[in-house]
C-alpha cells in the first residue's frame, strides 16, 4: 500500500489523498465520501489493493479510484442493484460489478446516489444474514447425523 504523509488510519489515507490530488479529482472524491457518510453513517472506510479507497458495510459496498480524467465509484455487487437512475456508465457488461465514472464538469445526483448505496448496503447485510442462517442450518443437519451414528 502507497504511504501518505500522515497517514495513520484509512480516514487519514483518504484525507491525505483527497489533498494530494490537489484538483477536481480530490474534490470529487471528497464530494462522493461525504455522500457514502450521509447515506450510511456505519460504513467503514478501508485502503486496499495497493491504497485503494474502500467503503464497506457488512461486505465491499464501493471503491473509489482516481484516474487522469475521471473517478470511477466501482460497486462490488452492482449488477445486482437497482439502478432506476441509471447513474451506473461504466462495467456495464460484467456480471458482478458495476462502476459510475465521474468527470470533471459532472453534476452528482445526491439522492440517486444514495439510494444505490442503500441498496448496495441491504444488499450486502441480505446476503450476510443468508449465509448465517445457511450455516447454521447446515451445523444443525450435521450435528443431527452426527448423533444418528
Amino acid at each position: 500500500m502507497k504511504k501518505l504523509v500522515g497517514a495513520e488510519s484509512a480516514s487519514d489515507f483518504m484525507d491525505a489523498k483527497i489533498n494530494e490530488l490537489g484538483d477536481w479529482r480530490g474534490k470529487m472524491l471528497a464530494k462522493v465520501r461525504a455522500i457514502l457518510h450521509k447515506a450510511d453513517p456505519e460504513i467503514v472506510e478501508e485502503v486496499k489493493w495497493m491504497g485503494t479507497p474502500v467503503w464497506s458495510h457488512a461486505g465491499i459496498v464501493c471503491t473509489g479510484e482516481t484516474y487522469k480524467n475521471h473517478v470511477k465509484l466501482t460497486f462490488a455487487k452492482g449488477a445486482s442493484l437497482p439502478d432506476p437512475s441509471r447513474l451506473f456508465n461504466s462495467s456495464l457488461d460484467g456480471n458482478v460489478r458495476r462502476a459510475i465514472d465521474l468527470h470533471e464538469d459532472d453534476k452528482v445526483d445526491e439522492t440517486a446516489l444514495k439510494d444505490l448505496i442503500r441498496a448496495a448496503v441491504a444488499h450486502n447485510i441480505l446476503r450476510k444474514s443468508r449465509g448465517k442462517s445457511r450455516s447454521a442450518s447446515q451445523a444443525s443437519r450435521s450435528g443431527f447425523a452426527a448423533q444418528e451414528r
